[in-house]
């Protein structure tokens, strides 16, 4: 059955490659029209050609239209993905080197050193909540399909303030549980888990293999096998002997960026210092120094197959299923084909005890026809529960009030919460120079400048 799905911000190509391909081998989908979205008009025109290429290729009967007009691209939706990070990379850079200049480092640090930086944040939930908006005055029921960070304050803030929208939040963070049963020589396909939590904050807390309880594999390699992979492995892995340490402590273990860079690489007491990161095998700076190569790379290799017309497209990226869950959560909702997704939704249903009820929770969802339903999990251990409290939940509601307040205030104590201020001076003195950015004047403007003592 067809549809009809809006990308904002599709000139990300990598990212929209991925959603083609897996498009074009969902042949239930077949007939489907995508309307890719973005301000930058030669990314845009040349991740709209290498796509409709693509599914030329694969003979798939797919309408792909482009345009710079965002309200175009709603017209008629039944799916609106956003995927833009407004200002790019470059703007995580700027903020971090100020930052560093001021004292803080990576690890546990959510909101400077990381890429849900404030300043960042700022931006995107702007970004989010007019996409929304459009949204509801153009499409009204279409599915609002958040893949952008920050996830957990979009889905949040968005679901709070605009109740009847269709709103789920996406992050393929899970999928480290299938690299995990791999690793353990289990196959990926015959495990059952629950990894309940926040975004960027989730445990595995359930693990099964064939029905059998699969913590006792886990723990035979930890014994057995662990420390020889310490030796091997790089810096930050998802098997790495700070992960294995936070499993030993809390009996739960981390999944997707829980731990590592990409999630804020909490927690801080892993990264005190360098000598402390080289005794745990992290080094965070250089992970996202590694992400940004990598993402310079693709970007290259992209423009390579735009040029080179006498290959395929589907000779230099494989014709394979992504693990992205966007595809088949739209699949499940056109087709009324029900399936279980782990998404990122409002707590509503209680469905991770003791997180509130209106704060965004990721957990696994039925998604159908009917929409989406979430399903109950057993919950996080109560240790993680008071860290999820303390370094997920508090800062997020300190931002979303700055956010809405426009309160320098408030935006001070969301500072103050990071596990690298000292003062109260270093605080204004980080947040004065991130509002000096010069793409940050309207923020400068709501938040105003330090008063001098």
């Amino acid at each position: 059955m067809p549809a009809k799905i809006a990308i904002i911000g599709a000139g990300t190509t990598v990212f929209s490659l991925s959603m083609i391909r897996d498009l074009c081998l969902t042949p239930n989908l077949a007939g489907s029209t995508v309307h890719f979205m973005d301000i930058d008009e030669s990314r845009l025109n040349s991740a709209h050609a290498l796509c409709e290429r693509l599914a030329a290729e694969a003979g798939a009967e797919l309408t792909l239209l482009k345009t710079m007009d965002r309200r175009e691209a709603l017209e008629g939706a039944d799916f609106v993905i956003l995927a833009a990070l407004v200002g790019g990379h470059q703007r995580l850079k700027d903020g971090w080197a100020i930052a560093r200049k001021h004292g803080y480092r990576f690890g546990g640090s959510l909101h400077i050193v990381h890429d849900e930086g404030f300043w960042i944040n700022y931006c995107q939930l702007e970004l989010m909540e007019d996409v929304l908006k459009d949204t509801l005055d153009i499409c009204p029921n279409a599915w609002f399909m958040l893949v952008a960070n920050p996830v957990s304050a979009g889905v949040t803030y968005l679901k709070r303030k605009y109740p009847e929208a269709n709103i789920a939040g996406f992050c393929h963070g899970s999928n480290g549980v299938r690299y995990l049963a791999s690793r353990l020589g289990l196959d990926p396909n015959e495990i059952e888990f629950e990894v309940p939590g926040v975004n960027h904050f989730i445990w595995l807390t359930e693990f099964k293999h064939k029905g059998e309880d699969a913590f006792p594999v886990l723990n035979r390699w930890i014994e057995e096998q662990s420390e020889a992979h310490f030796e091997a492995c790089r810096d930050c892995d998802s098997m790495g002997p700070k992960m294995v340490d936070l499993y030993r402590k809390f009996g739960a273990y981390p999944i997707g960026d829980t731990g590592n860079p990409g999630g804020g690489a909490w927690g801080h007491w892993y990264h005190a210092d360098d000598e402390t990161e080289r005794k745990w095998k992290e080094n965070p700076a250089e992970w996202y120094e590694g992400y940004f190569r990598h993402g310079e790379e693709e970007a290259r290799k992209i423009k390579s197959i735009a040029e080179d017309t006498t290959r395929a497209v589907s000779d230099m990226i494989p014709m394979t299923h992504s693990t992205e869950p966007m595809i088949p959560f739209i699949e499940a909702i056109v087709c009324d084909s029900p399936r279980t997704i782990i998404l990122n939704i409002l707590n509503d249903g209680n469905y991770v005890p003791g997180i509130p009820q209106d704060f965004q929770v990721e957990v696994p969802c039925r998604v159908s026809a009917a929409g989406v339903e979430g399903l109950p999990t057993k919950g996080l251990p109560q240790q993680l529960l008071s860290f999820a409290l303390r370094d997920r939940v508090a800062p997020i509601e300190i931002e979303l009030a700055a956010f809405e307040s426009g309160s320098r205030d408030l935006m001070l104590q969301l500072i103050m919460m990071d596990p690298w201020t000292r003062s109260i001076e270093q605080a204004n003195a980080l947040l004065d120079d991130i509002l000096s950015l010069p793409y940050l004047s309207g923020m400068k403007e709501r938040f105003g400048t330090a008063a001098k003592v």
